[in-house]
């Protein structure tokens, strides 16, 4: 028997994936000149999957940054936060990120992935429980395995599951960790996160809602879901990655527990990592000074949304949720989603193919992500991308864009 013996039903799916056309995913973006165009293949293509929701990968006052430091400080720390890997600038970072969520402290780490696994397993442990979230992201899951606590579901959204599922806990000294999403990757769907934190003060519990999709988008200032339930107060724990919106890769988790601080010498993904190289730093604390001075960003990304959503909703697509900056096409099938995302490629849209089993519902989605750099001849482009290929594929009914058309008139 072979080590990978186990991976034959994979291997097998992912063959049918690649027989129908391109590879979904292994993409290669052969030359990226934009945050919304990039040559793949040696195709020009519009960028609608790529999470960079404020288009900051390519601010000039983020790269300048980041290039600054580069000069000055190197390419990288070579090492632990405990070891010789903090900088000043990492703890400027921990500084600003506290600010920017009014709370008094933040822990920073290498990627969003090591924020979750290392915050969750930090927190909890074997005579603890942990409530997630059904629709949680993977990284939330394997911190909860990291972390040896007892784990339980609840129904997705549902505050009133919550409030059930912690009552047959009951009372007692026994720790109690709630995790949400604020917006969900999938569907882009958003959560309750008032009635959550309600919930979690009835019983006792904490809450640590993962804003990795909402920071930069959500709220007046940017903070995310909470800050735009006005939960913000009741969130224990907000964890985050830099890797969306604020346009380059590490996480964090900011919290006004007085002991969090604690969780540098217990946290073990933050213990043995190396730290975010400087550069990274650099591009990140401007990024996030970037968040505080220009409020059009946001203005642009909510019209690009709601553009593209009424765009694709009119066309008769089913939508997975409302108005958000992740807009999932549902697809009646695994193979529709596949033929689907290839005619669009072939057309110079980029977006992501989703496929269970790593989707809700085992949902069939084709993922677009929505940015406040698409010009508005983009966000048509990608709409009339959507509008050829569901005709051609028979999605859609061939009448609907005339009829469209005679409204419109």
């Amino acid at each position: 028997m072979d080590l990978f013996d186990k991976f034959a039903a994979l291997t097998t799916q992912y063959a049918s994936i690649v027989e129908a056309g391109a590879d979904p995913f292994g993409v290669c973006m052969d030359d990226i000149r934009s945050a919304t165009e990039a040559v793949v293949g040696g195709q020009d293509v519009i960028l609608a999957g790529t999470n960079n929701y404020l288009g900051l990968t390519f601010d000039p006052a983020c790269i300048r940054a980041a290039q600054e430091t580069l000069s000055r400080a190197g390419t990288g720390t070579t090492g632990s936060r405990i070891a010789n890997g903090t900088y000043s600038a990492h703890r400027l970072l921990e500084q600003e990120l506290a600010d920017f969520f009014a709370c008094t402290s933040a822990m920073v780490f290498p990627t969003g992935y090591q924020a979750n696994l290392g915050i969750i397993s930090g927190l909890a442990g074997p005579e603890d429980y942990i409530l997630i979230d059904a629709h949680c992201h993977a990284s939330i899951y394997d911190g909860c395995r990291l972390s040896g606590a007892t784990v339980i579901r609840f129904r997705h959204n549902s505050p009133a599951d919550l409030d059930q599922r912690l009552s047959r806990l009951g009372g007692g000294d026994t720790n109690k960790l709630v995790i949400v999403e604020g917006l969900y990757s999938m569907f882009g769907d958003i959560a309750p996160v008032d009635e959550f934190a309600a919930v979690k003060n009835k019983h006792g519990a904490y809450l640590c809602v993962d804003e990795a999709h909402s920071v930069g988008v959500y709220g007046d200032t940017g903070r995310g879901v909470a800050e735009a339930a006005n939960a913000s107060a009741d969130v224990d724990f907000i964890v985050g990655t830099f890797s969306k919106s604020l346009g380059s890769i590490g996480g964090f988790c900011v919290s006004s527990h007085p002991k969090f601080d604690l969780l540098r010498l217990a946290s073990r993904p933050y213990m043995f990592t190396a730290s975010l190289s400087p550069a990274n730093v650099a591009s990140v604390r401007t990024a996030l000074q970037q968040i505080r001075i220009r409020p059009e960003l946001r203005r642009n990304l909510w019209q690009n949304a709601a553009a593209l959503h009424s765009g694709l909703s009119d066309l008769g697509f089913s939508l997975g949720a409302g108005v958000s900056p992740i807009i999932a096409v549902q697809m009646p099938s695994r193979e529709a989603a596949v033929d689907f995302w290839n005619r669009l490629f072939r057309k110079g849209v980029y977006v992501n193919l989703a496929l269970p089993p790593g989707t809700p519902n085992s949902s069939s989605l084709l993922r677009c992500s929505v940015l406040a750099a698409h010009r508005p001849d983009q966000i048509e482009q990608i709409r009339r991308a959507f509008e050829e290929v569901g005709i051609e594929t028979g999605i859609i009914d061939k009448s609907q864009p005339a009829r469209l058309a005679q409204a419109a008139q």
